[in-house]
């Protein structure tokens, strides 16, 4: 069964998501259909050596090489041993194509995400666990696997790399407000910790989109929104108001859409770039490019100095 995503991404600035919902051992398990490429029938997989111990090895349809990631295997499932009746779910994120073997594939559900819970600590496992949400799918309870965390945890190299700021070398402070909407615990520390070294010293981190929006709102009705907001970040996928829902907002209210909002998520895609352009996003990137976030922070955080002193004159 083929899943073309150009067919199932929903309008933008809904708030919705289409899960497509499958099994590990009869407990029903979720992802955003914006990360699904193909579902198939699973193959014989070649396998590597020295790698993590979920990754089967690799396979190859068509004429690209894919890297296969036993889901049961990682989520220490007793039945992980593969087999012939599986399926293997190909999906493409954070400019990446990786197939995750899953016992069934249940189908598609459409739900907003306001009806996505995120989980107590001691389900998700805190800052460590690979449950994002917990989506109430008609009487069904699905449980939303964090994919970016699975794959981050497998493939360090993957992930945002700190790295990256210490090669710009030393940079000036910038106290210049920056508010930042990320529901992963992990993305989100490594994010302000980037930020900081890079000398962002005044950061709020949001764990959804419904509550920067919140918080955006306070200020505009205090008055003081220009002076604690200079630039939005926020990611796409999020538990309650998602990143396009709340670019929407932001970019649809006068007070607010001369602020500039970049997009930062694993999900950035020649359509999901489209969706964004269309909803007023002055900036769209994918994760884990952390390096090139700094600097179009910089510049937009200028250019935004900038028109403001022209207005001044």
């Amino acid at each position: 069964m083929d899943i073309v995503r150009d067919e199932i991404l929903l309008e933008s600035g809904t708030n919705e998501i289409q899960i497509l919902k499958f099994t590990i051992d009869n407990v029903l398990y979720g992802i955003n259909v914006a990360k699904v490429r193909q579902i198939t029938i699973s193959e014989p997989v070649k396998f590597m050596p020295h790698t993590h111990a979920a990754v089967e090895g690799i396979f190859k349809p068509r004429d690209e090489v894919i890297t296969v990631i036993n889901l049961p295997r990682f989520l220490d499932c007793p039945n992980y041993e593969p087999k012939q009746k599986d399926m293997f779910i190909l999906t493409g994120f954070n400019k990446m194509t990786v197939a995750f073997r899953v016992h069934t594939v249940e189908g598609l559900s459409l739900i907003s995400w306001k009806d996505i819970q995120k989980p107590d600590s001691t389900i998700s496992g805190g800052n460590d666990g690979v449950a994002t949400g917990i989506a109430q799918c008609g009487e069904e309870l699905v449980t939303i696997l964090d994919f970016e965390r699975i794959v981050a945890e497998i493939a360090p190299e993957t992930s945002i790399k700190i790295s990256e700021i210490d090669e710009m070398g030393h940079r000036e402070r910038n106290n210049r407000p920056v508010v930042i909407a990320e529901d992963s615990i992990l993305l989100s520390h490594m994010i302000k910790e980037s930020l900081t070294k890079a000398g962002y010293t005044n950061l709020q981190m949001f764990p959804n989109g419904h509550d920067l929006w919140v918080y955006l709102s306070g200020c505009k009705k205090e008055g003081t929104l220009d002076e604690k907001v200079a630039l939005i970040v926020t990611d796409i996928e999020m538990p309650q108001m998602d990143g396009h829902r709340l670019t929407k907002l932001v970019k649809d209210d006068p007070d607010m859409k001369h602020i500039p909002l970049i997009i930062f998520s694993s999900l950035i895609s020649e359509e999901m770039r489209i969706k964004g352009k269309q909803l007023g996003a002055d900036e769209q990137m994918s994760k884990p490019e952390i390096g090139r976030l700094v600097h179009v922070m910089d510049t937009l955080l200028e250019r935004s100095e900038t028109e403001k002193a022209k207005m001044a004159i």
